[in-house]
């Protein structure tokens, strides 16, 4: 993984509010999913509604980076209590992430890793002890970055609203042990 140290300070990662603009965000999401549309995957994502970004954010912690300032990436977490709809997802240890995006002229720069990271830290935080995802299988470029990531495959399903078989990842969520100190 290379980071560039110039970038590195030029991006933010915080929780979205009411005050960001959802039009950008569902914006970012299309152009994110335009090459998968473009393989013939029928992800929410490529053409949902300003109205479904908003119902999806509501459904857990919506994360939002910028670069520069401007919006270039974005990713939902569920915690456990949030996360439900296959038999791994409905664990009361899992996590799941979502609505995933990073601008297409800005992919391959490390956002993407650390939007990841970022979502891994809050899993860890709400007890979870897995952060599960799930992708085409066709996306086979996306599921080698998740394997690569440290992400390993649990079972497949057929959500109703795609076109397409998913397959569900997970990865291991290390709790932080505090450090044990000598008297």
């Amino acid at each position: 993984m290379h980071h560039d140290a110039t970038a590195e300070h030029l991006l933010s990662i915080r929780p979205a509010t009411a005050q960001d603009n959802i039009t950008a965000l569902t914006q970012l999401l299309h152009r994110a999913y335009q090459r998968l549309g473009k393989m013939g995957l029928r992800y929410m994502a490529v053409d949902q509604t300003e109205a479904v970004t908003q119902e999806r954010m509501a459904q857990g912690t919506c994360l939002l980076a910028f670069y520069q300032g401007s919006l270039c990436g974005t990713i939902l977490l569920r915690n456990a209590q949030q996360t439900n709809g296959c038999p791994w997802y409905n664990q009361p240890q899992v996590a799941s992430i979502g609505q995933f995006a990073v601008d297409p002229d800005l992919q391959a720069q490390g956002i993407g890793w650390r939007l990841m990271q970022a979502a891994a830290q809050l899993a860890r935080e709400s007890g979870a002890k897995e952060l599960a995802l799930d992708t085409a299988e066709q996306a086979e470029h996306l599921v080698g970055w998740y394997q690569r990531l440290g992400y390993r495959f649990i079972e497949t399903v057929q959500w109703g609203h795609t076109n397409y078989r998913s397959v569900i990842l997970s990865l291991k969520l290390h709790q932080e042990t505090p450090e044990v100190r000598s008297l």
